[in-house]
């Protein structure tokens, strides 16, 4: 009798396991790709052409816009900037966080004046 009760203790701890898995990895479906379209690409050409020469960490800001860059981070932040997916707070939390120099300040600024309907 308390073999029973173990294998079944063990089938209802896998179980759970895997329901706690399924929901982890589909809530965070949304944050792990950037979304593209003519909205994003036009927000990071106005950054290109506005706040191209500031830098975030070590870099320009249009090196991070490079398509040949590898560092594919900032282009992913700044299109869910401005599809609405994060807000201005955690687009700069999660920058500073991931191009930790102390410097960024001045290009985070640029960057969400472009949000603004009167940007250039």
């Amino acid at each position: 009798m308390p073999n029973q009760y173990a294998k079944l203790f063990a089938l209802l701890a896998a179980g759970l396991v895997s329901l706690a898995l399924s929901l982890m990895l589909s809530s965070c479906g949304n944050g792990l790709i950037a979304p593209e379209g003519p909205k994003s690409n036009a927000f990071l050409n106005q950054l290109d052409a506005n706040c191209g020469t500031l830098n975030i960490g070590d870099q320009p800001i249009n090196y991070l816009l490079d398509i040949n860059n590898e560092d594919t981070y900032f282009i992913d932040e700044a299109s869910k900037l401005a599809a609405g997916e994060i807000d201005q707070a955690t687009f700069a939390s999660d920058i500073n966080a991931f191009y930790p120099t102390g410097s960024n300040g001045r290009a985070l600024q640029c960057i969400v004046a472009q949000l603004s309907p009167s940007a250039p």
